[in-house]
């Protein structure tokens, strides 16, 4: 049941003037977040008059600030919350009430999902405009990676993991009464016995090294195949055992190996082409635990794979993001070029005066399309050898204004890594990484409105 507020807690006024005030920072973002535009996106969510009474929206708003603002684990926050006087009262919880526990936070931000928080980055938007906060005269846009909370994929630690993983399901579906006779071999041990092989011969470093390893690959292949051909008798019979019970816990156990099984085929077919030459795998499935991840290539030397999500970051004049957007694998930068401003447009009524963007963004038809908009300077790079004109125009004054001013998203895209999470995203698949996003945005806005207003 939704709960907006609490009743004021007469227990604070007990405590000396200095204990009830709150940091400048918490105390302006306190005052901006009593608004009912942040409540409304919360409505869709929980039921007005069912089920139990859930956390005080004005008290999930306030934790969820200070998880993304300090990059804290769920337990970490009630913990520091619960110690803390000014994080008490900013969050507005009673003394004699307990701090929210862990798991309920958790199962709150996984219900609200990637369309609330959008709402809520929305909603403060359109404060920024309404208060001349935010302007967007000028836009400065540029994409980078947010990083899947997984390890280095291998092709052999992956189908290792597929073992492991599903031995662990059927061990359960045995445990809670179905399939109890039918065979099953689990062969964890032998798929971690040639991983470890192969982590040995890694060492030696090779001609011969390499054609040893592709042999073992093919072994832990063969072991995933022995243990899905198990699989499917053990799933087929546990369904035999649900006929009349169409529902309910063992209904859930015998369908939960259905996501293992149809990935670890996948990273057979992945692993066969490899060992027949096959470099480049389009799609290519890099996790079980997140299957959404992708490998990403940025040209970056210090990093040039890395596995996650690509993410746009728009960025006005004074540090706002006025836009962001994140998808799954690789996605072309130039189509999203033009979206973005146009979003940017509808939120503050007018195109922005000034959109700069690197090369991978930078294409002519791009810049028609923003002349038609109403962009008056471009300052789009472009690949490739320019012509006489285009080479005389980005040489001239204003376009290496507007070059070196791009510049500055790097760092803005470095400060959001650094300080509020957008580094790697703790929540699987594209719709948690959409969600933990969301929230490190909304946090960095937040913060940044108290910056400007001092």
């Amino acid at each position: 049941m939704l709960r907006v507020s609490v009743p004021q807690d007469t227990w604070w006024e007990v405590l000396p003037e200095q204990a009830r005030q709150l940091p400048a920072e918490l105390a302006g973002i306190d005052a901006y977040l009593d608004d009912e535009r942040f409540v409304a996106p919360w409505r869709a969510v929980s039921a007005e008059r069912l089920g139990r009474p859930s956390v005080p929206v004005e008290t999930l708003l306030r934790l969820l600030y200070l998880k993304h603002r300090y990059q804290l684990g769920y337990e970490t926050l009630c913990r520091e919350v619960a110690d803390s006087l000014s994080w008490r009262r900013f969050c507005r919880i009673p003394l004699t009430s307990p701090v929210p526990h862990p798991t309920t936070l958790v199962k709150l931000v996984r219900r609200s999902g990637p369309p609330a928080i959008e709402q809520l980055n929305a909603a403060l938007l359109g404060k920024l405009v309404e208060d001349k906060l935010l302007r967007c005269r000028r836009l400065r846009i540029d994409t980078t990676v947010i990083e899947a909370d997984i390890d280095h994929p291998t092709d052999a630690g992956l189908l290792e993991h597929g073992v492991r993983r599903l031995g662990r399901l059927v061990r359960r579906i045995k445990a809670a009464g179905a399939a109890r006779r039918t065979r099953f071999r689990d062969r964890s041990r032998s798929a971690g016995r040639r991983l470890k092989q192969i982590s040995r011969t890694l060492r030696r470093r090779t001609g011969q090294a390499l054609g040893e390893i592709d042999r073992l690959t093919g072994e832990v292949a063969a072991i995933a195949a022995a243990t899905l051909r198990d699989v499917a008798t053990v799933e087929h019979n546990a369904r035999r055992a649900l006929r009349g019970r169409p529902s309910g816990r063992l209904a859930r156990l015998v369908g939960e190996p259905a996501e293992t099984v149809e990935g670890t085929q996948r990273l057979l077919e992945q692993t066969a082409l490899r060992l027949a030459g096959t470099r480049k795998i389009p799609d290519r499935l890099v996790s079980l635990a997140d299957p959404d991840a992708r490998p990403i290539r940025k040209g970056k030397p210090q990093h040039p794979t890395q596995f996650g999500y690509t993410a746009l970051v728009a960025e006005a004049e004074n540090g706002f993001v006025a836009d962001h957007q994140v998808h799954r694998g690789n996605p072309a930068d130039a189509p999203q070029l033009v979206p973005s401003v146009k979003r940017v447009t509808a939120l503050v009524g007018r195109a922005p005066t000034t959109v700069v963007a690197d090369r991978g963004l930078g294409t002519a038809a791009n810049d028609r399309t923003l002349a038609e908009l109403g962009v008056r300077r471009i300052g789009l790079q472009r690949n490739g050898t320019p012509g006489k004109a285009r080479r005389e125009y980005e040489r001239s004054r204003p376009f290496r204004r507007m070059r070196n001013w791009r510049v500055g998203i790097e760092a803005r895209i470095s400060h959001l890594k650094r300080s509020f999470g957008f580094r790697r995203t703790r929540l699987r698949r594209l719709s948690g990484a959409q969600t933990w996003a969301g929230l490190g945005i909304l946090a960095y806005n937040l913060h940044r409105m108290t910056v400007l207003s001092r």
